[in-house]
């Protein structure tokens, strides 16, 4: 990372005016923890000097600084004394977008001794490091990455106890590599598998993508037909563009997105492809004329995601499974946390609860321009 390293550790890299390292203590502080640790080694001053005790993010910063070469093992064992009886242990130059209730919850009914927060690495963004079994516990860990048919990477975000900690061997220890494979083996290390990107400081290659996710550009995902459209009578489907009817007062909502600089994703089943009420090619016709008429009414539809599959094929793209959420969170690098997810049945609010996306289902009560009004109004105030 020299020479961006040259003056100060990964974790303090400027990212849109403030270090990387910072984002990680605001999401701490939203997600209700109040007492951080900071293992440092490589220029402590640096982190100490910026973030002092502690007090200007509502949080208590405690720090224990060991020697540059020091593996983690070894600076956990060092500040063993500061540890709670349970702990996250997050890397400081990675950032996820954090479900710590969920995680917590995944914790405590796996009966684990320790969790690992796992990127499920479909789209091969890095480097293969473990296997889950079915049960959801970390079977094989490889941090060479020597062992046939790994999938999945440990983002850390992982969960552990004290004593896992001070039970360690002495001496300048690898934590991931001495402890790790002995509790996959043991079965005791449960995985909160995730399909959202995580974004990182850790090499310059990663570097524009972690700009772009931070950028936080406002975006927000809709259901079609129902939220855009009238939807069809059920087990029917909008075929033609001649079916297609716009929604009350959509196209203002779509322009009042555009104005205050919101991409705008559709996300949509259309099962009715798989079932032969329709072409592919007569759905991309409908999308084409329906992104027409909403730039032509002032707004603009940035993407379409569909799932062209019929409801037994059991595929990941299907609401209420959440892939094309992760489709999209990975094409435009989404905070699915900050994105809400505007639909008009329970498949929808289903798949932004699996995605970790608020969301917002409309009604005869609720109309998307109510539910745009609102969100626009929030990020004014």
């Amino acid at each position: 990372m020299r020479p961006f390293t040259d003056i100060r550790p990964k974790p303090m890299l400027e990212i849109h005016g403030k270090p990387f390292l910072e984002y990680n203590l605001e999401q701490l502080k939203q997600q209700g923890f109040e007492r951080v640790v900071m293992l440092l080694g490589y220029l402590p001053e640096v982190v100490q000097d910026y973030f002092g005790d502690g007090t200007r993010w509502g949080l208590k910063i405690e720090y224990s600084a060991t020697d540059v070469e020091d593996n983690t093992g070894k600076r956990l064992k060092s500040a063993a004394h500061l540890l709670e009886e349970s702990f996250l242990l997050l890397y400081c130059d990675n950032y996820w977008p954090m479900r710590m209730e969920a995680i917590w919850k995944r914790y405590v009914e796996s009966g684990a001794r320790a969790l690992l927060t796992i990127y499920a690495n479909k789209d091969n963004y890095t480097k293969d490091s473990l296997k889950v079994d079915e049960g959801g516990f970390v079977s094989v860990f490889d941090k060479q990455r020597k062992t046939p048919d790994l999938k999945g990477v440990e983002i850390s975000y992982g969960i552990f106890t004290k004593d896992l900690v001070t039970s360690l061997p002495d001496g300048n220890i690898s934590f991931e590599e001495t402890l790790y494979p002995q509790l996959a083996k043991q079965g005791e290390l449960a995985a909160f598998v995730t399909e959202h990107r995580y974004y990182s400081v850790g090499s310059v290659a990663r570097l524009p993508l972690t700009e772009v996710f931070f950028a936080r550009r406002p975006a927000i995902l809709l259901d079609r037909d129902g939220v855009l459209n009238r939807k069809a009578p059920k087990a029917q489907y909008v075929r033609t563009w001649d079916e297609f009817q716009w929604l009350p007062k959509v196209k203002d909502a779509l322009r009042m997105l555009k104005e205050h600089g919101y991409r705008v994703i559709v996300v949509s089943n259309q099962a009715g492809v798989a079932r032969g009420a329709m072409t592919e090619m007569d759905l991309h016709e409908i999308h084409r004329r329906m992104v027409r008429e909403a730039v032509k009414a002032g707004g603009r539809i940035d993407s379409i995601y569909y799932c062209p599959h019929n409801w037994e094929e059991g595929c990941e793209c299907r609401k209420p499974r959440p892939g094309m959420l992760f489709q999209a969170q990975r094409d435009f690098s989404l905070d699915l946390s900050r994105t809400p997810f505007v639909g008009d049945d329970e498949r929808d609010a289903q798949a932004a609860e699996a995605a970790g996306c608020p969301s917002v289902l409309i009604s005869e009560q609720t109309s998307l321009l109510d539910v745009v009004n609102e969100l626009v109004g929030r990020n004014k105030s």
